[in-house]
C-alpha cells in the first residue's frame, strides 16, 4: 500500500504545479457554464413548467459540473499511459514489483483530485455570489451535503475505473485513438455532461440511469440540488457501487490477460 500512496503523492504534487493551466481551465469553464446557463434561461422562459427541475437547481448542476470537471471528463485520459502501450516503454512498468493496474488508479485520482483542488473552490465561491437563479444553490440540508460527497468520491472512483478499462483494451489494438473517440462520445452523452438527464424522455432516462455512465456524474450532481427522492438517492449511490466493484473486476481480468499475452518489439 505505501508504494502506491507514493505514487498517489508524487502525482498529485506535480498536479499542483500546473497552476498558469488551472488559471486558463478556469476561465474556460466560467465562460462554458455561463454560456450553458444563458442557454437554459432561454429555455425556461418559454415554458418553466416543462422541465422537470427548476433553473435554479439546473444553474446548480451546470456550477457542480464546471467546479468538479476534472472528477468526471473521461477525455482527461493519461496520454503517457497509451504512449507506453503503444512505443512499448510499458514494459519498464511491468519490470516492477507492483500492480499495473493499481499503480494507474494511484495515478489517475491523484492527478484528477490535484486539477480539481485548483479549480472547484474559485469557480464555487463565484458561483455563490452570483444573483439566483443563475448562482449555485446551498445544499438542500445536511443529509444531501453529506451523500453529495460519498457520491461525488463514487463517481470520482467510477468514473478512473472506466478511464482504466480503456487503458486496458488498448493492449489489445494497434492504435487507442478510436477506442478514445468511441467511449469518450458515450460518456459524455450518457453521463448527462451534455444534457442533463432529466430533461430525456421517461422511457430513456430509466434506461440510462442504470448504466455505469450516470454513475459518473448524474447522481452526485442531482443529490446536492435535492431534485431526486430519497429511494433514488438510495438507488442511486448503490449503483455507483455495484458499477464501481463490476468495472474494476473487469479491468483487473482483462489486466491479467494483457499481461500475459503483451509482446514487445517482438519480444
Amino acid at each position: 500500500m505505501k508504494k502506491y500512496l507514493s505514487f498517489f503523492q508524487l502525482r498529485f504534487t506535480m498536479g499542483l504545479q500546473y497552476r498558469t493551466a488551472a488559471l486558463a481551465g478556469i476561465i474556460t469553464q466560467f465562460a462554458w457554464g455561463g454560456m450553458q446557463i444563458m442557454m437554459y434561461r432561454a429555455f425556461y422562459r418559454t415554458d418553466a413548467a416543462a422541465f422537470p427541475m427548476s433553473l435554479s437547481a439546473t444553474s446548480s448542476y451546470v456550477w457542480l459540473q464546471q467546479a468538479f470537471l476534472a472528477f468526471f471528463a473521461v477525455w482527461m485520459m493519461e496520454n503517457d499511459i497509451f504512449d507506453s502501450i503503444v512505443n512499448g516503454n510499458i514494459a519498464y512498468e511491468l519490470c516492477r514489483p507492483i500492480s499495473i493496474y493499481n499503480m494507474w488508479f494511484a495515478r489517475s485520482v491523484a492527478t484528477r483530485l490535484a486539477r480539481a483542488v485548483l479549480r472547484c473552490f474559485p469557480i464555487l465561491i463565484v458561483a455563490a455570489f452570483i444573483p439566483q437563479p443563475y448562482g449555485i444553490d446551498t445544499p438542500a440540508s445536511l443529509p444531501h451535503f453529506l451523500l453529495f460527497v460519498l457520491s461525488l468520491i463514487l463517481g470520482l472512483a467510477v468514473t478512473v475505473t472506466f478511464c482504466l478499462l480503456v487503458y486496458v483494451l488498448a493492449f489489445f489494438t494497434i492504435s487507442p485513438q478510436g477506442l478514445r473517440i468511441v467511449f469518450i462520445s458515450c460518456v459524455e452523452f450518457f453521463s448527462g455532461a451534455v444534457i442533463p438527464l432529466p430533461f430525456f424522455p421517461d422511457a430513456v432516462r430509466s434506461i440510462m440511469e442504470l448504466l455505469p455512465f450516470a454513475s459518473m456524474q448524474n447522481a452526485a450532481l442531482r443529490i446536492y440540488s435535492a431534485s431526486i427522492g430519497a429511494d433514488e438517492i438510495r438507488r442511486a449511490i448503490l449503483l455507483q457501487g455495484f458499477w464501481l466493484v463490476v468495472l474494476t473486476a473487469a479491468g483487473k481480468l482483462l489486466c491479467r490477460v494483457a499481461v500475459k499475452r503483451i509482446i514487445v518489439q517482438g519480444g
